[in-house]
């Protein structure tokens, strides 16, 4: 049974599909979270949903910003990060002939820098406590590329090198750093996709289907609670069985 009584979460990218389900488990398990996103509507409604939530709007893209963004999260938090989640991503897809550097430089910018920066500030808070853990949502086109997301596949392959890296850096200091990546799930962002696409897409999985965000949140609990405790520099793969690495 997962108890994360006591166990305080830094969640990005919470307003979205897989954001929520991940917000909504850690909730259900009593976990103390600060969760973050940029639509101030959407944050609203978290704030009404899960009433012990600390909602903060910040856009992580601000990279001057977030080492005081750390420190005001650590505060609220008694001193203590026991989890950093960085869900938050974007996408802006192009054909790589057509790519302006403003759309690659969007993406590595906010996917992988982003995390990299918030991931280091929450480390030097870890390192006075000797624990903690942090955990990065990639994706499976960061393993197997996709037609038009160079920059999107770049800056999640870049995600699970870094984590690999800070995984030997801190591994002695008992910081454990993880990725999950998602296959296709069902979100705001699959529904675009035409019937006929998603039916060679589900032919391509081992499972026949998509999933759904809870499936990556299930993953994602885990990775944040004890049971976890001896597993760090890995990438655990909610796909479905459409890739394996």
């Amino acid at each position: 049974m997962i108890n994360l009584n006591n166990t305080n979460i830094i969640l990005t990218g919470s307003t979205g599909a897989i954001g929520g389900a991940i917000l909504e488990k850690l909730y259900n398990l009593n976990a103390r979270i600060i969760a973050t996103g940029t639509n101030e509507n959407k944050l609203n409604d978290l704030k009404q949903k899960f009433g012990k939530v600390i909602i903060k709007k910040f856009d992580i893209s601000n990279h001057s910003s977030i080492e005081s963004f750390i420190d005001e999260c650590s505060n609220s938090l008694e001193n203590k990060i026991d989890v950093l989640i960085n869900n938050a991503g974007v996408t802006s897809d192009n054909l790589s002939i057509r790519m302006k550097e403003e759309e690659w430089n969007k993406v590595i910018n906010l996917n992988l820098t982003s995390s990299f920066i918030l991931s280091k500030y929450a480390i030097k808070k870890m390192l006075k406590n000797r624990n903690g853990k942090i955990i990065n949502i990639t994706s499976i086109v960061g393993h197997t590329g996709n037609i038009g997301q160079a920059n999107y596949a770049a800056s999640k392959a870049g995600l699970i090198g870094m984590s690999k890296s800070l995984a030997q850096e801190y591994g002695k200091k008992n910081i454990k750093i993880n990725c999950v990546s998602p296959g296709f799930i069902k979100s705001e962002m699959t529904d675009k996709i035409s019937e006929s696409y998603k039916k060679i897409m589900e032919e391509k999985i081992s499972l026949g289907r998509f999933g759904i965000p809870e499936d990556v949140a299930n993953v994602v609990t885990f990775l944040s609670s004890s049971l976890s405790d001896y597993i760090t520099g890995e990438t655990i793969h909610v796909n479905g069985g459409m890739y394996f690495s």
